[in-house]
């Protein structure tokens, strides 16, 4: 059985921050997260990435960023 590992990410300091994607998305793998939306109680409600060379954007769910197997933190 896998073990699987996870990416400690504090949702207050998700705007710019930078991933790379395990799997090219679209022959793209360097993001940014450029806006992050929080409700009264500071927990996130939605959250937008970027690719650095396109500047494609597209909404994503934050907690997809902790699985390993598809995100790494910062650009590798």
């Amino acid at each position: 059985m896998k073990a699987i590992t996870m990416n400690s990410i504090n949702p207050k300091k998700l705007l710019n921050s930078k991933w790379t994607a395990v799997n090219p998305l679209n022959k793209e793998k360097h993001f940014v997260i450029t806006e992050v939306d929080y409700d009264e109680f500071g927990l996130v409600i939605s959250c937008i990435i970027e690719a650095v060379i396109s500047k494609h954007e597209a909404s994503i769910e934050w907690r997809e960023l902790k699985d390993q197997d598809y995100w790494k933190q910062g650009w590798v």
